[in-house]
């Protein structure tokens, strides 16, 4: 029955059904290669699952800022455009979507911890018209003091970075401050809001030496990884992030959840949805595959050596 339904509603739509419209919120640039990348992943597993933009769907977006109040009136603007289901990029751009409908179902991906933050009940039953995928593994922020300390030996002290206004910390402090206690390690805590607290940040960091940096995940840190990567690079400070992409613009050292992946696999909620499902019913999905990316030359440039099991090391 599912097969002959999965077949027959794409079909009636080219028969002149109305076309269903889907609001997307997302948490790249409109030109980012990566973001292009995770985007045309979740628009093929669509059109594989027979919704295809300009055909029986149309796709609206809107692009990532990480100005709270911008962010607010996007979502505003994509709920007035009355869609049957939104899409949103991050834990901010599904708060701000909620603040303006608590009827239009919304999908979220890439957030990280839906319950701490208010988006559902809890992840099996998320309850209202929320539900997605999160990327909840509160054992990162420990996972990435330990990567650091690999590839930066001797490492004595290190800051974690995070937006307060946007960030998840929460999450991942505990294991942090664990892992900081085990490597002997002096934890420091660097809440920034703009270019000009991060660049202060690092320099103190750099200020004396076996200072080492970790980067939480967050749209804020994406929108100003240039910034980071920069002042990192000009004090002589290693890095580790949670997205490839910043990997592959200069920062040091990345390990996080495969976004791609969990792009693809957001397609099927909406596909459910769309058939009738209601995300109210539709559990919480958490992160199943994840990635490590080294930029060798970035390495080099803080003379350091990378181990030989990072470049080896398998995606899971």
């Amino acid at each position: 029955m599912r097969g002959s339904a999965a077949w027959s509603l794409p079909a009636r739509a080219q028969q002149g059904d109305r076309v269903r419209r889907i609001g997307v919120l997302a948490a790249a640039d409109e030109n980012d290669p990566a973001g292009k990348l995770r985007y045309s992943a979740f628009t093929q597993a669509l059109a594989d699952l027979g919704w295809t933009d300009g055909r029986n769907v149309r796709m609206d977006f809107r692009w990532r800022s990480d100005d709270i109040n911008r962010i607010r009136a996007l979502a505003q603007e994509l709920v007035g455009l009355q869609p049957d289901i939104l899409v949103a990029g991050s834990t901010v751009a599904t708060a701000a979507l909620q603040r303006v409908t608590r009827t239009i179902p919304i999908v979220f991906v890439d957030v990280g911890d839906p319950v701490a933050g208010g988006l559902v009940a809890a992840l099996n039953q998320p309850g209202g018209n929320t539900t997605g995928f999160a990327i909840l593994e509160a054992s990162l922020g420990g996972k990435w003091l330990e990567l650091l300390s690999e590839i930066a030996l001797g490492l004595k002290r290190a800051a974690i970075m995070f937006n307060p206004d946007t960030a998840p910390v929460s999450i991942y402090m505990p294991s942090f401050e664990t892992a900081a206690r085990s490597l002997k390690v002096v934890p420091i805590i660097a809440p920034v809001r703009g270019d000009e607290e991060i660049e202060t940040a690092i320099i103190a960091l750099g200020r004396e030496p076996r200072g080492g940096l970790v980067v939480m995940p967050d749209v804020f840190t994406s929108v100003h990884r240039l910034p980071i990567i920069s002042a990192a690079a000009r004090n002589d400070v290693p890095a580790v992030y949670w997205l490839s992409d910043i990997a592959r613009d200069g920062g040091l050292l990345s390990y996080g959840v495969d976004q791609v992946d969990t792009w693809r696999r957001a397609a099927s909620y909406l596909d459910r949805i769309l058939r009738g499902e209601k995300p109210a019913e539709l559990p919480v999905q958490l992160p199943t595959k994840f990635e490590m990316a080294v930029n060798l030359k970035t390495a080099k440039a803080l003379g350091l050596a990378v181990p030989y099991r990072f470049c080896f090391a398998p995606t899971r």
